[in-house]
């Protein structure tokens, strides 16, 4: 049974959707004033694998990630370039979608943009006006957290502690800041403007989300995700103006990613720690071991990034990838299916076992290296047969249907894996500079060099998955690249005979 711990109770609770077999999840998707760093892929990852999980567990899900697009940050962006929102947030909303298929991160069914969907807005607000838990004043309307009993049962704040009564026209403030919070704006000079039936103006942030999850969910829904800063005042806020206009719980699940610091420290441009992931790309990382890093710490602890740590996951990928390069060369072991098939199954047990508990990745990652390290031994003395083989890397194919890390195994022209590490080097070393081929130290024939300007496109591209094969097809024929951060060096490489 699939427990996750709920926000909302504060204790892990056992899951089950409000329909049979359909699992209706929202999730914060981005503030499209700026390109997505380190920290937002963070969340974004995590809630992928719990996406993912739930579908490998025989759900069916409906996802919904929307795009803020009108709040105060997009408004000062858009009026510091002199531009409209639609053109000042499309670059922005066109990399983060980019950004998802590099991290193998799975759409939604919906990305509804705030701009899109003012009327549900304005009619969740004349509800909740006519229902007296909001009020007009100066064009502006606010909710009144007074007339909401529950509210900071979230984020569990006591109501009376609060001292409600002061008004807030800002989208975000801190503990201390706690007041009704505006719905709908009062129109401001250079700011965009809507003619509706409550008046003309622009909504809050937070209005935004219930109006559009309630669409393409229901009042009522499963499970809403985000991070950890979202839960006060956006979530909670939320909760207030859904369940006031609806008068039915607004969702059953909440579940909130804890923040990212990168070298210990919180992210700063200031201090030369804040990370896009192009950022990272550019340093010849590839994406899924990006990917692997962020998901590899447990949603509710936090992720500390450094380069050493995502060294780490791109050894421990690679080990995955040397492991599967293996079974894939079994070609007459000795060993019947059955020694194999118990570590099969204690292992797809384990893994599920682990995510079933909050997504456990920790423990269910731990479970693959421990297969990997009881098989190992059998490969290597020949004991593990084809078909046994064939199973466990249907079960790696099969667990990597919700971890989206598993690495292609590096390979030879002969079906023998091209070793990274103990290669016997002719002596033959070069660097390719991007524009210029002829300062090669040692000349390339100008096929392999026209290849090695194809994968630097590639990447460029972002097209990894033809960037990767062209590595590895120069790889099967001695040619070894090593990526830096202003070049591509290479060698030329004795492959191990078969």
């Amino acid at each position: 049974m699939i427990r996750f711990h709920n926000t909302l109770s504060g204790k892990v609770e056992a899951f089950e959707p409000v329909a049979p077999g359909l699992v209706k999840l929202y999730t914060c998707g981005p503030t499209v004033y700026d390109f997505p760093h380190i920290g937002n892929w963070r969340a974004y990852v995590f809630e992928d694998l719990l996406k993912r999980f739930l579908i490998f567990s025989g759900y069916k899900v409906t996802h919904v990630m929307n795009l803020t697009d009108v709040d105060d940050k997009t408004i000062r962006g858009a009026k510091a370039k002199g531009v409209g929102l639609e053109e000042y947030t499309r670059p922005f909303i066109e990399a983060f979608k980019k950004d998802l298929e590099t991290l193998n991160i799975l759409p939604a069914d919906h990305y509804p943009r705030a701009t899109g969907h003012i009327q549900e807005m304005v009619d969740i607000i004349k509800v909740l006006l006519e229902k007296g838990f909001a009020y007009k004043k100066d064009g502006s309307i606010y909710f009144a957290i007074a007339k909401f009993p529950a509210y900071g049962r979230l984020s569990k704040f006591n109501l009376e502690d609060l001292r409600p009564g002061s008004r807030g026209d800002a989208d975000e403030y801190e503990k201390e800041s706690v007041h009704d919070f505006a719905l709908w704006k009062a129109p401001k000079e250079g700011e965009p403007v809507w003619e509706t039936e409550i008046g003309p103006g622009r909504p809050g942030w937070h209005i935004e989300c219930s109006a559009m999850s309630s669409k393409y969910l229901g009042r009522t829904f499963d499970i809403h995700c985000g991070g950890v800063d979202n839960i006060f005042p956006h979530h909670e806020n939320e909760i207030a103006q859904s369940e006031a206009a609806s008068g039915v719980k607004f969702v059953n699940f909440w579940l909130h990613c804890h923040h990212l610091v990168v070298d210990g420290e919180k992210m700063a441009k200031s201090k030369g720690n804040f990370y896009t992931l192009e950022d990272i790309l550019s340093k010849g990382y590839d994406p899924r071991e990006v990917r692997f890093l962020l998901l590899s710490t447990h949603y509710r602890k936090m992720l500390n990034f450094t380069f050493e740590a995502l060294e780490q996951a791109k050894a421990a990928r690679q080990r995955i990838g040397n492991f599967l390069g293996e079974l894939k060369d079994v070609t007459n072991g000795t060993a019947e299916t059955a020694e194999v098939l118990p570590l099969i199954e204690t292992a797809r047990e384990g893994f599920v076992t682990g995510l079933e508990d909050d997504l456990n990745i920790s423990e269910s990652m731990a479970v693959i290296f421990s297969l990997i390290k009881s098989l190992n031994p059998l490969l290597s003395r020949g004991e593990v047969s084809k078909s046994a083989a064939q199973k466990v890397l249907d079960l790696f194919s099969s667990l990597d249907e919700v971890l989206a890390i598993k690495p292609s195994p590096i390979r030879s022209a002969s079906g023998k894996i091209a070793a990274l590490t103990g290669v016997s080097a002719t002596g033959a070393v070069g660097t390719v500079v991007k524009k210029q081929p002829s300062d090669m130290p040692n000349r390339l024939d100008s096929e392999i060099q026209e290849r090695i300007e194809a994968r630097q496109k590639a990447r460029a591209d972002k097209d990894f998955a033809l960037a990767d094969a062209i590595r590895k097809e120069l790889l099967a024929e001695g040619i070894l690249l090593e990526d830096t951060k202003d070049s591509v060096r290479w060698k030329k490489i004795v492959l191990p005979r078969t």
